[in-house]
């Protein structure tokens, strides 16, 4: 029998392997990415869910219950599974979690002698019916989507359904015949070439479309697929030089917390800051974006993609810094950081033994316009912290007319490096929340108070530039416009006065043409 458990326990692993060395948890895990590793992501694991990967957010495990065993936790998976969600299967080790498929389960019973061979291939084949009756396409497409699972979950007993599975299922479903088999076949070894690409060290842009288009269609019926389908999207953004512009663009500074991870994130007995909410979730939409536009771009929809880049235009490169932003640089370390990163990754691309040069130019062209474009869009946001943090007097000689156009350049480059101001305050906030995070990083421990206070003079500034600065009330608007629209017309100009009767015989004179209009007889 299971044990039900709906909370999750905060020591998770801990309190799994107390179950016992036979215990598995059965858990729903939500879709997940980390917003910052678009070059150092992992290549999926197809199949698993990689909560058990280092770093994984503990978060977005949902505990469905605990078993005991392979066979019934395997019985149990199979059940449970519905196509929609990502249902993991996890055991607890010495050094962490560990992530098993249920083809890893299923393949030990298959030789373990004390197994029931004809029950297993009972429940694998009501599974593999079930997820094709289930699929949304139906008829012969649902045999696709059946076919696709079974590669993603059960490669590991086999690459695609056994002969025995497969002829239980095709006569569960009254379509047990040739074609339908070799079609399940097909796609399974198609779904594994897949799969086995992934591996391999270089890739061009052309082979990773060409994947993405093949696996797009799939994975919104396939769970198990968004994540190859994510990643292969991602490879092909490291490559389009327009996506990762806009990229330089959309995402928001967190070179902070780059450095905390670089510097700390080796040491296991360190606790590393988390990245601060109003951050992570401008760079969950700048990813989102970004990958919107890749999509467009590669799927013949051309103008939509241009759209996207139309509305986020890349800044251009300054040729000397301005007085605000090497202002800004000289006080804040994380301004400085920012440029060494740039500095650092430009050198790494052009470096002579640069394995991107020779293995993929594309990659290489695509990583020099992003890094073109984000040393314009850190200008732009140095300058304008610059100017909120140390505003300059106005400048002598000035005329007293133009003294207001000048201090409206603050907004104007507050608004033109993070979109609007109230993102701007985000950003900041954001960034103010994470300097005070406790304990701080040995290596910024002489520079987190400067900083702090750097960035909070910024944030009072960017309050005052906020409230100062004309705002439309939409609310106020709508209820003026409503009081008008409800008041009864006015005739326009005084009311006509009544006829006299020398009008009247005026009127008959004209009526009998002794009269000729304009004249006065």
């Amino acid at each position: 029998m299971s044990e039900q458990h709906a909370p999750l326990p905060d020591d998770f692993r801990p309190w799994l392997a107390e179950r016992g060395e036979d215990a598995y948890a059965l858990a729903w895990v939500t879709e997940g990415s980390e917003p910052t590793g678009w070059a150092e992501s992992e290549v999926p694991r197809v199949g698993e869910t990689g909560i058990a990967r280092t770093g994984a957010d503990p978060a977005r495990i949902a505990l469905q219950e605990v078993t005991h065993g392979q066979q019934e936790t395997l019985r149990r998976w199979l059940q449970l599974d519905d196509g929609v969600r990502h249902l993991a299967i996890i055991t607890a080790e010495p050094g962490g979690l560990r992530e098993h498929t249920p083809g890893e389960l299923a393949a030990e019973l298959m030789h373990d002698p004390a197994s029931d061979e004809a029950r297993l291939t009972d429940s694998l084949a009501s599974w593999f019916y079930r997820r094709n009756a289930e699929a949304p396409q139906g008829l012969e497409l649902g045999w696709i989507t059946a076919a696709a699972a079974w590669t993603c979950h059960l490669r590991a007993l086999a690459t695609y359904p056994p002969p025995s599975v497969l002829a239980q299922s095709l006569e569960r479903a009254g379509e047990h015949d040739e074609a339908t088999a070799n079609l399940v076949v097909s796609t399974a070894l198609q779904i594994t070439t897949l799969i086995d690409r992934l591996e391999r060290a270089y890739r061009s842009r052309a082979e990773l479309i060409e994947d993405w288009h093949a696996v797009e269609p799939l994975a919104a019926d396939v769970p198990a697929l968004r994540g190859m389908a994510d990643w292969l999207l991602d490879q092909i953004t490291l490559r389009d030089a327009s996506a990762q512009q806009l990229r330089a663009v959309l995402e928001p500074d967190v070179t902070d917390y780059l450095y905390d991870r670089r510097a700390d994130g080796s040491l296991l007995t360190v606790t590393l800051p988390a990245l601060d909410a109003p951050r992570a979730a401008h760079l969950a939409q700048a990813r989102e974006i970004v990958r919107a536009y890749t999509a467009a771009a590669h799927s013949g929809r051309e103008q939509e993609a241009q759209q996207l880049l139309d509305a986020f235009p890349v800044p251009a490169r300054a040729l000397s810094t301005s007085g605000p932003a090497a202002t800004w640089r000289y006080r804040s370390a994380t301004a400085a950081d920012a440029l060494d990163a740039l500095a650092a990754q430009r050198a790494a691309i052009t470096a002579e033994d640069s394995s991107d040069y020779f293995a993929d130019p594309e990659l290489m062209h695509a990583e020099a316009s992003y890094l073109a474009a984000r040393e314009g869009q850190l200008h732009l946001m140095h300058d304008a912290l610059g100017r909120l943090a140390f505003p300059a007097p106005a400048p002598g000689g000035l005329p007293e007319k133009l003294v207001p156009v000048a201090a409206a350049q603050t907004q104007r480059r507050v608004i033109e490096a993070y979109g609007t101001l109230e993102r701007a305050a985000q950003a900041l906030d954001g960034q103010i929340h994470y300097q005070l995070q406790q304990p701080v990083p040995a290596r910024r421990r002489s520079t987190t108070g400067a900083e702090t206070d750097l960035l909070t003079r910024a944030r009072d500034a960017l309050e005052h530039t906020t409230a100062t600065s004309v705002l439309l009330d939409e609310e106020h608007i709508r209820a003026r416009l409503q009081a008008a629209m409800a008041r009864p017309a006015v005739p326009e100009g005084p009311a006509p006065a009544p006829a006299t009767a020398q009008d009247e015989a005026h009127a008959q004179a004209l009526a009998a043409g002794s009269v000729a209009p304009g004249v006065d007889r």
